[in-house]
């Protein structure tokens, strides 16, 4: 039993564009829209669709599984991963490390590395139940989980080394929807000013010389 595979670019594209353009106008809203935000809000919603697609698809409605669920399902680490799977699955996460700080108001690298694990999470948990319910066909493999989460890392301390740049650091104010609060200017206080009546130390200097 074939089934019928259910189209991934028909599906994403719009889904991806309506929410992209959701976000924009409530920025435009709050007053926070700017070119280069705008350009970041859209790279995030690119990739965020790549990513969905890539762990969602492939669909198959009706085609009935003949395999058993163990197959679509690894918990072992390091139990077969090849080097270049594993390379690959770093690099997909570099971007989120790197997108997230730019994003939240507050993004430590607890928070970064949280996120990006937890996305992972989501993913091979989606992935299983799709082979099971969907012929999906991919399997849901703990070393995936480990190098997405080790990208998400590595794509945050890009980020840091990135900002270490004078001119970057800019750029990336620029992008950030949250760029923080700058520091209030430095005032100096001026001396107090003698009561009035008191000598000034000039003048106390010479009564004393005298």
């Amino acid at each position: 039993m074939t089934g019928q595979a259910v189209p991934m670019w028909p599906v994403v594209v719009p889904l991806t564009a309506v929410a992209c353009a959701l976000l924009l106008h409530r920025m435009r809203r709050r007053g926070v829209l700017t070119g280069p935000r705008a350009l970041l809000v859209a790279t995030a919603c690119v990739y965020l669709a790549g990513v969905v697609a890539n762990t969602v698809w492939p669909m198959v409605l009706g085609r009935r599984r003949t395999t058993p669920w163990q197959v679509y399902l690894d918990l072992v680490p390091l139990s077969g991963t090849e080097l270049v799977d594993a390379a690959g699955n770093v690099v997909v996460f570099l971007p989120l490390g790197f997108l997230l700080p730019l994003l939240l108001r507050r993004a430590s690298a607890v928070r970064v590395v949280s996120a990006g694990a937890a996305l992972s999470l989501a993913m091979e948990v989606v992935q299983f139940v799709n082979a099971l319910t969907l012929a999906g066909g991919h399997v849901a493999d703990v070393d995936d989980w480990l190098a997405n989460t080790a990208g998400a890392a590595l794509g945050y301390a890009l980020l840091l080394g990135a900002r270490r740049v004078p001119a970057v650091a800019r750029g990336l104010r620029a992008l950030a929807l949250h760029p923080g609060t700058p520091a209030p200017p430095v005032t100096r206080t001026p001396p107090p000013r003698p009561a009035a009546g008191a000598p000034t130390t000039a003048a106390a200097g010479r009564t004393r010389r005298r």
